[in-house]
């Protein structure tokens, strides 16, 4: 979902990531260095 995001106009928003943290080790690192432009805040629990 993250990787379609990416390709999508517009801006996409993910949440709940701790499946994404656990298994892949500073995934938005690795993406911002192909040219990503990614953005972690914290989620507001009213929200979720």
């Amino acid at each position: 979902m993250i990787l379609t995001g990416l390709v999508a106009q517009g801006e996409t928003v993910v949440g709940k990531l701790v499946h994404l943290d656990r298994g892949y080790y500073r995934f938005h690192e690795k993406l911002a260095q192909l040219g990503a432009k990614i953005q972690r805040i914290e989620a507001n629990d009213e929200e979720e």
